[in-house]
């Protein structure tokens, strides 16, 4: 009798265990399961996979697995949720629900099924420049057109690059990002586009960003525009260079060429998601990366009337 005391005893605490956690961590877990359900209720898998080949020469039509690419990735890219929903584009059409919902993305999913769509806000990229990371090369273009779908500008950057091709001369990597013109902040990212635009990394060479551009100085040109310092807006010279890196970065990551160094803003910027960008400062923060090609990378950046675009090619 009191072995099956013992037992009954040991078995009711492990159901009290298993109900205290519960408890405890009630929100954690409805909140991930709530988060899902709003991205799913906006999600296509269909239109997922066939307006993205490189997502889908990683997934095939595995719907789920598609679902997870888009939380975990898309998202943050500006990828379409389906054919008439956008996350990126809702969130900046409205500001009424930048304010309320903040970087909150599942939020604005909910809005939309909830409330957006009967009050006929619009949930569409089209038209609207969400983030410019785009597939460059003609199999990307082509595959579009034989599915009948257009990038409209979102982010290709997370998957396997199967779809990128390798050979001589070809882009491998694009971004354009948008910046305002004719104001000091411009003429600084118009200087460091021009003094990384025709370098070339050779195969197993090292690239950093700071050095390319050389120090943030009024002697090299540099003129004082908004920066982040420490977590708070301020001035310095050489403000709005950190766009041109992180538009660097963007293409670095949809090329599939890691960074050997790289640092996130210590704020949001307004030019790309989350996870896109990357801030220099200084001789110790940098954007650095090894050519981990067998052939030439040749860097093309231009800036010129708002906006900027960096490319990246292999020789």
């Amino acid at each position: 009798m009191r072995a099956v005391k013992k037992e009954w005893l040991l078995g009711m605490l492990c159901v009290l265990s298993g109900v205290m956690l519960m408890v405890m961590h009630p929100v954690q877990a409805q909140a991930g399961q709530a988060d899902r359900a709003a991205y799913r209720a906006v999600f296509d898998a269909s239109y997922y996979s066939a307006a993205y080949p490189d997502v889908a020469a990683a997934y095939g039509n595995n719907a789920d697995a598609l679902l997870n690419h888009f939380i975990s990735f898309g998202v943050k890219e500006g990828r379409n949720a389906s054919a008439e929903f956008n996350p990126q584009a809702y969130r900046q059409r409205y500001e009424d629900l930048q304010a309320a919902f903040g970087s909150d993305m599942a939020a604005y999913c909910r809005h939309y099924v909830a409330y957006g769509k009967a009050e006929g806000r619009n949930g569409s990229a089209d038209g609207q420049p969400v983030v410019a990371v785009q597939q460059a090369d003609s199999q990307a273009q082509q595959t579009d057109s034989q599915t009948g779908t257009q990038n409209n500008g979102t982010a290709q950057s997370s998957a396997p690059a199967q779809s990128t091709q390798q050979a001589s001369g070809t882009v491998i990597g694009t971004c354009t990002t948008s910046y305002v013109d004719n104001i000091p902040r411009a003429t600084n990212v118009a200087l460091a586009a021009q003094r990384i635009n025709g370098t070339v990394v050779q195969p197993g060479g090292s690239f950093s960003f700071s050095n390319t551009i050389l120090p943030r100085t009024s002697a090299n040109g540099y003129v004082t525009a908004p920066i982040y310092v420490s977590g708070k807006k301020g001035t310095g010279t050489g403000g709005g260079v950190c766009q041109v890196s992180s538009t660097l970065y963007a293409a670095m990551v949809y090329a599939g060429l890691p960074a050997t160094e790289r640092h996130a803003h210590s704020l949001p910027v307004d030019y790309l998601p989350a996870g896109l960008d990357a801030t220099i400062a200084g001789s110790y923060l940098d954007l650095k990366f090894t050519n981990t090609f067998s052939q030439p990378l040749l860097i093309q950046a231009s800036a010129n009337g708002g906006t900027l675009t960096v490319t990246l090619v292999l020789q």
